[in-house]
């Protein structure tokens, strides 16, 4: 039976042609076999017990007095080198820095990984069959150098290249430094015989940077943001190592700029997202590829993965974080940078140019309410086409905002109860003025960035570009529903804010639990709903206790907090009058909601009914003028209604829509009409 097929007799689809790194290596090896030939024979001619089949496992009489005899000339002549040809060994040793000794240590310990036959040599040299890896003292005899030379031991020293860029490592550290073990990392072997698949440790943590586009279609090539691209490209390209530490403001923002610098400085790099005990790992990667790092996250332990990246001096790492840079974490600070905020008139170009299509329907409306960066918007728009595909539809809006929804990942979920819009304008029965106002308070979200960023109305001060709109009125007027509404124009999710989970007993605790509400939605595209907003958002008093002056602390908070924040805001209250006048003063627009008229009412039960099955046309104008209900409290009559006539497997009479009315006066404790006192 064939177990293998001669080499000669394979084609490269079998594998078995050479590789040329492999082929250039092998080379090598061939010199160093000649080299290895040279010392056993030296050590042979000299030594009685070359010849002992059990040489290495003992000493023999001959063995001890050939060791007590003074040392004679003990290195084999180093022959001429054999040829100046470029294999990956050789440019990673101009990349690195490493010297021709350097290289030499590192191939005589590549040996034994890279053919059999060096390992019985080894042994051999080693005096112990079963040590079959070079030594250092096997290294450095190999190298014609003595063993107690400084600068060559100190080549092997840990801050020394080989070491400290992760090249080799030095085993059986219990053992005198001569005696221990060379092992050369399996991932730059891989490397070196021409296999750039990155090391199994680093899978699942690494990604590419977005695709390059055009400046006339990459994200916001334009002001502030175009100028910190272009230094940062320039800096890149210099072609000496940088280490920077930039700092995002919203997610995506400072990953774009990055990416569009590396694009501009032609510079490959690899993107991390990991734990910090695989930088060892992803910085050999860098050095092994000569490519640049960005890190996206630091994890739970942020100094530890700075300083790490900074100590690598020879690698350009661009690091992003949306933490403040810390000069504790390292001895040397990094170049500390802030990025721009990516969000101009280039984003709409960036979301046609990841379409692939013009489509059919305004889309800068449609995107307007989203920050993402260009790899979060290329991915939103395979996305965005997937959906369409499921659902045997052209491209839709619906499409596109889910899809960025899905990229705009929160951490709001702690403190605050997500809903998924599911209502329009259809569904708010309200006056016109507050109507329009409502309308107004979404045109402000919508085009924010361009009024406040790009025109440069923004009034100074670390003032954000937030949008806060505060809804005051009776209970069932409608202001959690007008929240869900604006929320649906805009595209975006709604989150309510739980009271609960923000409010703590201890002094400073809601303040740190409202600190982390704000600073998410900063960087998540949503709209922000402190509901029963006066519980938070109240009078400061006079201070007559410490409960007083915590109290105030608090308001204090907020006032700062709201003035930075960049998101959408928007507080509901039924008692307007309970709200600080400080924030009011903080707020882009007021609207009141007023109980509904006769007629508005009409509007709301029609509204309510217009999904359910009625028994015959129903006159709702006794309804309107017999029950001043609000909306909310004419929606749980409908319901009430609908229970019954779902009951009796009928359809809703006026009869269920009066026993509805009533039963919603009877929670409220008013006198029922037509009931006399209950």
């Amino acid at each position: 039976m064939t177990l293998a097929t001669p080499l000669e007799e394979r084609d490269e689809g079998d594998g078995g042609t050479e590789s040329e790194p492999a082929a250039l290596l092998l080379d090598r090896l061939a010199v160093l076999r000649d080299r290895v030939a040279l010392l056993v024979d030296h050590r042979a001619a000299d030594d009685p017990t070359a010849g002992d089949p059990l040489r290495g496992l003992y000493l023999s009489r001959e063995s001890v007095q050939r060791l007590l005899r003074p040392a004679g000339p003990q290195h084999p002549p180093r022959p001429e080198n054999p040829g100046q040809q470029r294999d990956r060994l050789a440019s990673l040793a101009v990349r690195l820095g490493l010297t021709a000794f350097d290289t030499e240590v590192l191939l005589i310990a590549l040996a034994p990984d890279l053919e059999r036959g060096f390992e019985p040599l080894y042994g051999y040299l080693n005096d112990d069959v079963s040590r079959r890896r070079a030594t250092v003292a096997l290294a450095l005899d190999l190298c014609g150098v003595p063993g107690h030379q400084a600068g060559a031991r100190a080549r092997l020293h840990p801050t020394a290249p080989l070491r400290a860029f992760g090249l080799l490592d030095l085993e059986d550290p219990e053992r005198p430094f001569l005696s221990r073990s060379l092992r050369v990392p399996d991932r730059l072997v891989a490397h070196l015989l021409g296999d750039d698949t990155p090391e199994a440790a680093l899978a699942g943590h690494l990604r590419p940077l977005p695709a390059h586009r055009d400046a006339d279609e990459g994200p916001v090539r334009e002001g502030e943001f175009a100028r910190f691209v272009d230094r940062l490209a320039v800096r890149l390209a210099a072609g000496t190592p940088l280490t920077a530490y930039v700092r995002e403001g919203r997610a995506g923002d400072a990953f774009a700029a990055v990416a569009a610098a590396l694009h501009s400085a032609d510079v490959a790099a690899l993107c991390f997202s990991g734990p910090v005990e695989r930088m060892p790992d992803l910085l050999l990667e860098a050095r092994l590829l000569g490519r640049a790092v960005v890190v996206s996250e630091l994890g739970d332990q942020p100094a530890r993965g700075v300083a790490e990246l900074v100590a690598a001096d020879d690698v350009p790492v661009l690091i992003v974080s949306p933490l403040p840079y810390d000069p504790h974490w390292c001895d040397r600070d990094p170049l500390v940078l802030e990025a721009p905020a990516g969000r101009t008139r280039g984003a709409v170009r960036a979301w046609s140019a990841a379409l692939g299509e013009e489509p059919d329907f305004d889309l800068a409306a449609t995107v307007a309410p989203y920050h993402l960066g260009g790899d979060a918007i290329a991915r939103a728009a395979r996305a965005a086409r997937d959906l369409a595909r499921f659902d045997g539809a052209p491209l839709a809006p619906v499409h596109l905002r889910l899809a960025a929804r899905q990229q705009s990942t929160s951490g709001l979920e702690q403190h605050a109860r997500r809903i998924r819009p599911a209502v329009d304008w259809r569904d708010l029965v309200l006056p016109d003025s507050p109507l329009d106002n409502l309308r107004e308070l979404a045109l402000r979200a919508r085009h924010r960035d361009r009024v406040l960023g790009d025109w440069r109305l923004s009034a100074g001060g670390g003032r954000g570009r937030g949008v806060l709109g505060l809804f005051a009125g009776d209970s069932g007027t409608g202001k959690t529903l007008a929240a869900e509404v604006i929320a649906a124009e805009l595209g975006l999710d709604l989150y309510v804010v739980q009271l609960s989970s923000v409010v703590d007993k201890y002094v400073g605790q809601t303040e740190k639990n409202l600190e982390r509400v704000f600073t998410e939605a900063d960087r998540t595209d949503a709209v922000l709903l402190f509901d029963e907003a006066d519980a938070v958002f109240g009078k400061r008093s006079e201070v007559k206790d410490s409960h007083d002056r915590y109290a105030n602390m608090e308001s204090a908070y907020l006032l700062q907090r709201l003035e930075s924040f960049d998101g959408v805001a928007l507080l509901t209250t039924n008692l307007r009058a309970n709200v600080d006048e400080a924030f009011t003063r903080r707020l882009d627009m007021i609207v009141d909601f007023p109980f509904p008229d006769v007629e508005q009412r009409r509007a709301l039960w029609r509204h309510s009914l217009s999904r359910v099955p009625c028994a015959e046309e129903i006159d709702l104008g006794p309804m309107a003028t017999g029950f001043e209900l609000a909306g909310g409290s004419i929606r749980s009559a409908v319901v009430t209604a609908a229970y019954l006539a779902a009951g009796r497997d009928g359809f809703v009479t006026a009869a269920d829509l009066l026993q509805g009315a009533r039963r919603e006066y009877r929670k409220a404790g008013r006198l029922v009409p037509g009931e006399g006192s209950w």
